[in-house]
């Protein structure tokens, strides 16, 4: 295997031992293969990676350009070229990282999209009362219970393991971002929605994952996206929620019924107060847009 596709196995293998989730994995694999194929000339080789200099990762962010991505996806993809020579460093491969002097495109703040309170408790009892004849309704509900009661992300919902949960005294056991764990209380309906979909749960032999697919295995995050989707879509006509709108809609309704930021950071699992503050700008949207829709001056 040429060096530098040698280098890149070798670095998400790094990634993996980090405790990366294997979404995030997968995603800079994809985007340093891309990076590998541009490098790469018809019938040739790809350069070694000491050869790769700062002219050289310019004109592949050109490239990107070319090809008219948007800022946030060629964000995405100088993220994951600089992490990879930030590890060859590491690796001694090379003495510098070029990556590190290449200009970030400034991407548009956008505030994530929030279903509201009402909302979100009229989406989760239809799903309850089984208006949809599903034989995993039961599992189903449970999967979205816990994303908007405990605002976990997907990776570590399909990443919870039986001994991680207490019903007893109603805590979860999370595994964040670089194995980085902490205590998430889990509320009544998700207790329950979990009490229940436990009794049913039907696993492989030696599965400990706490939600498993038809088969009894682990499931993936991709499965629980399309759970999310399913849902939100034939319930909601909604087909652009996903697990990580239940994140956001857990944030920014504790924030609006008073949780203080560093409250909600904790619960999180964020590592910088700065990501939590991102919910301040939602609620007071939100504010804004009940007072102009009911204040006779406004």
């Amino acid at each position: 295997m040429p060096e530098l596709a040698n280098s890149i196995e070798q670095f998400l293998r790094e990634l993996r031992n980090q405790g990366l989730s294997e979404h995030t994995v997968r995603n800079y694999g994809a985007d340093l293969k891309q990076f590998l194929e541009y490098l790469t000339p018809p019938g040739g080789s790809a350069p070694e990676p000491r050869e790769i200099d700062l002219l050289t990762l310019r004109e592949w962010l050109g490239h990107l350009y070319d090809r008219r991505l948007q800022p946030v996806t060629i964000r995405r993809k100088l993220a994951a070229v600089r992490s990879f020579f930030a590890y060859l460093v590491r690796a001694g491969i090379v003495e510098v990282n070029p990556a590190k002097l290449l200009h970030t495109p400034r991407a548009p703040k956008r505030l994530p999209r929030v279903p509201s309170v009402e909302k979100t408790n009229e989406w989760l009892d239809r799903v309850a009362a089984k208006v949809i004849d599903r034989t995993s309704v039961v599992r189903d509900l449970a999967i979205l219970e816990m994303l908007y009661g405990c605002g976990v992300r997907v990776s570590e919902l399909v990443g919870l393991e039986l001994d991680d949960v207490d019903l007893v005294s109603g805590w979860l056991l999370v595994r964040g971002k670089g194995r980085k764990e902490r205590q998430v209380p889990i509320p009544r309906k998700a207790a329950q929605a979990l009490q229940s979909y436990l009794r049913l749960r039907r696993a492989a032999p030696g599965e400990k994952a706490v939600f498993v697919n038809r088969w009894g295995r682990r499931m993936t995050d991709r499965t629980v996206r399309n759970i999310v989707k399913f849902y939100a879509t034939l319930l909601m006509g909604d087909a652009s929620l996903h697990p990580h709108s239940l994140r956001h809609a857990f944030a920014t309704h504790l924030l609006s019924a008073g949780a203080d930021l560093r409250t909600i950071q904790e619960l999180l699992g964020h590592a910088r107060l700065s990501t939590t503050q991102r919910y301040t700008q939602v609620s007071l949207d939100r504010l804004i847009a009940v007072y102009e829709r009911s204040h006779p001056k406004a």
